[in-house]
């Protein structure tokens, strides 16, 4: 619908109709009068700046006849007091404008809608992010509204070279999606790919916000468990990526950004790992490595030699089981994989002032007890406790857990198949790897396969980020 010039009462009955006026009570209407004019303003109660809202009904009932302009487009121009507003002809733009928080004036004679951004959403404090605190660096963290995450980016990259493009989404919610970008480092074929499917996509809502976006943009091959995103809470995360030359994927109402495209060196990586000096950052990101590498071999390994305890050499004859299992290795394995997920479920369901007694009573109580009665092993439950520990130091909770379904694997096929099951476990890991293609279409495992070895040594070994040239600019070394 177009919006009719010498119709008021007909506009406004329309945008009543299609608000639900007198349906909703948190959406607010009042009529008055603007120089001689009739007009009615719309908003919706919460999403609106009270003190600002006030000033500027006041100075709206202070203009005369005599200064009220002939059009919209002019009372912009003349008598608008507010940075933010615009002018629409189309209905349909406005009424989704003031279901996003925006403040809808129709003026008599006018014709086309004001639309004022005075809007202001519910949101917490920037805060450091539970998950991803670091020991040095910024202590801020993206939040659930969109405006906030754009500024704590803008805050960081002050160039005219970075963009901030807007798409909305859903047929329902119509989800405010912002697209970070650099022009000129950003790979463009991913820009526009991940643009026209976003643009191209119907969905009726992003019920889980970024999830539902992932599964939107990337619908095949669900059953690889490596990650094809990688998320953070911190801004400065986020700046780093932009800057390289990544995307950046806002959602609004989540506090965590996408970053793509994501190998899996990227998912290895942590902000303290260039917050301290090269030697120790170096020394951070081998041992997250090669830590994530234990997990996934330790149990495996401890079961397959329990199965040939002929290979074990002499000097290793104290890792053999001190007692007779009770029940075989494998369900001991298993349930274990499955108590230590039940575990960390029931610790973010246990209000916090007792998750730490409850969490010290679990440990001492399913520890001691379920190795004194006879369930488990003592050298089980200390492999599996390792791994379980060892898995946190992961950033990324996808590739944790895609860790853990291919340790799974490998322990079910080793215990069936000895030896040949624990190669075929490794053989189907290495072809999950190496089948594993980014959102980009590029090697998850680059710069591994294919092996590229002075582009492996740079993402491992920490190198000086920036150094002084002569005339004392900073550059980027590498």
């Amino acid at each position: 619908m177009v919006f009719e010039e010498k119709s008021f009462a007909g506009n406004v009955a329309y945008l009543d109709q299609r608000l639900k006026v007198n349906e909703n009570f948190d959406m607010l209407s009042r009529e008055l009068v603007i120089g001689g004019r009739r007009s009615r303003f719309y908003q919706i109660d919460g999403f609106c700046k009270d003190d600002m809202m006030q000033k500027m009904l006041q100075f709206f009932i202070g203009i005369t006849d005599k200064q009220m302009p002939d059009s919209a487009d002019s009372f912009l121009l003349l008598q608008m007091p507010h940075v933010e507003a615009q002018t629409t002809d189309a209905v349909e733009k406005a009424v989704q404008s003031c279901l996003s928080g925006e403040f809808l004036l129709v003026i008599d004679g006018y014709e086309q809608i004001i639309i004022i951004d005075a809007r202001t959403y519910p949101a917490r404090t920037v805060t450091e992010p539970d998950k991803d605190k670091v020991m040095r660096g910024s202590k801020d963290g993206f939040v659930e509204t969109i405006v906030a995450n754009t500024a704590l980016i803008r805050r960081r990259i002050r160039s005219e070279e970075l963009r901030m493009e807007m798409i909305q989404l859903g047929e329902t919610s119509h989800t405010d999606i912002v697209l970070c970008y650099m022009e000129g480092r950003v790979n463009q074929n991913l820009l526009q790919m991940i643009r026209h499917k976003i643009q191209t996509t119907m969905v009726d809502a992003l019920t889980m916000n970024q999830e539902s976006l992932a599964e939107c943009l990337y619908p095949g091959k669900w059953f690889n468990p490596f990650p094809k995103f990688r998320y953070t809470e911190r801004p400065d995360t986020a700046t780093a990526q932009i800057l390289e030359g990544n995307l950046i994927i806002l959602v609004d109402n989540s506090p965590q950004a996408m970053m793509l495209p994501v190998s899996l060196l990227d998912l290895l990586e942590e902000a303290d790992d260039f917050y301290f000096p090269p030697v120790t950052g170096t020394y951070l990101k081998i041992s997250r490595f090669l830590i994530a590498l234990i997990t996934y071999f330790l149990t495996p390994t401890f079961l397959l030699f329990m199965q040939n305890p002929q290979w074990i050499p002499e000097m290793f004859q104290f890792v053999m089981l001190k007692e007779t299992s009770n029940l075989p290795l494998i369900w001991q394995f298993l349930i274990l994989e499955l108590a230590v997920d039940g575990l960390k479920l029931a610790a973010i369901n246990t209000p916090g002032m007792l998750s730490t007694p409850l969490s010290v009573l679990a440990a001492i109580v399913l520890g001691e007890l379920s190795v004194s009665s006879g369930w488990f092993n003592g050298e089980v439950m200390l492999y599996m406790a390792f791994v379980a520990v060892a898995n946190y130091t992961q950033a990324s909770y996808e590739l944790g857990y895609a860790i853990k379904f291919l340790r799974i694997i490998q322990l079910v096929l080793t215990a069936l198949f000895n030896v040949y099951g624990y190669v075929l476990g490794i053989i189907f890991t290495i072809c999950c790897l190496v089948f594993n293609k980014t959102i980009a279409g590029t090697s998850f495992t680059e710069p591994l396969i294919p092996f590229r070895p002075k582009k492996l040594f740079h993402r491992l070994i920490r190198k000086r980020i920036y150094f002084a040239n002569t005339d004392g600019a900073n550059t980027r070394e590498g």
